[in-house]
């Protein structure tokens, strides 16, 4: 499970995450409150090596990520102490409707690009490069758009497990004129910060099943390496259509029995 995460983290810099909670619900039968800090330790991991070869290449943005992160490490233990007050059934509930909405809101990106129909932004994006030294022009709605990111990834980083990539990567789309692995790469920096600090406050308060996390995260580790390796070869649009469809399933599995067990 955890070489499944891996390979669609280091090929989409978001898919992984959102699909670690519900392959740990399904084949491990771990409630929504147990299986969220497992996926976050094995985002933590697998990300922080996808973020060290961004680095490495001069992909990543640095300031960015860690901007993001700071607001991102501040929601994420309120969303971790919302999840331990919510019932498991509504919980798994509410994480199959954000399931729903990413994997359609995917589906969508994905085929509009294949087709060329992708709409072009008729404004400028809040943050812009500057392309004579290659770093991000730092302005007061620049700041302000990536700290809502940030703030967002985190409290769904805490609540649900998911690291927060889904909503990271479409955030810099919207906000930044990055590159795609530009963008993937600084997803994948936040996701390692926030995540380890949401993976460290869950094993401080004896939340972190330590017998499945490490070889989950483990999997994890080893399946991004293998994506990174795989993401020159392999048309990053089809991965996210095919990877779409089986997140739509695993929403509609996740709510399915959430429904079952209220009633």
């Amino acid at each position: 499970m955890g070489l499944i995460v891996g390979v669609l983290m280091g090929l989409t810099g978001a898919g992984g995450g959102i699909l670690s909670v519900p392959l740990l619900v399904f084949f491990l039968h771990l409630p929504m409150a147990e299986a969220s800090p497992v996926a976050l330790c094995a985002i933590s991991l697998a990300a922080s090596v996808g973020a060290i070869i961004g680095l490495k290449h001069k992909v990543l943005r640095y300031k960015a990520a860690i901007f993001m992160s700071i607001f991102g490490l501040i929601m994420s233990p309120i969303g971790i102490w919302s999840a331990s007050k919510i019932p498991n059934a509504p919980l798994q509930f509410l994480f199959g409707l954000v399931l729903i909405y990413v994997s359609i809101r995917l589906f969508i990106r994905a085929y509009q690009s294949i087709q060329g129909t992708l709409p072009i932004a008729i404004t400028p994006p809040p943050c812009r490069l500057d392309l004579s030294i290659s770093k991000l022009i730092w302005t007061v709605p620049c700041a302000r758009s990536l700290m809502y990111a940030g703030i967002t990834a985190g409290y769904l980083s805490g609540l649900l497990g998911v690291g927060g990539g889904f909503v990271l990567v479409p955030c810099l789309k919207k906000f930044t004129d990055l590159p795609m692995k530009a963008i993937v790469a600084t997803s994948l920096g936040v996701l390692a910060i926030v995540s380890t600090g949401g993976a460290f406050v869950s094993l401080v308060s004896g939340n972190l099943n330590i017998i499945i996390a490490v070889p989950f995260a483990l999997g994890a580790l080893l399946g991004l390496i293998f994506g990174k390796h795989l993401e020159s070869r392999m048309s990053g649009t089809r991965v996210q259509q095919v990877f779409s469809i089986f997140a739509f399933m695993a929403a509609l599995n996740l709510m399915y029995q959430a429904i079952k067990v209220t009633f």
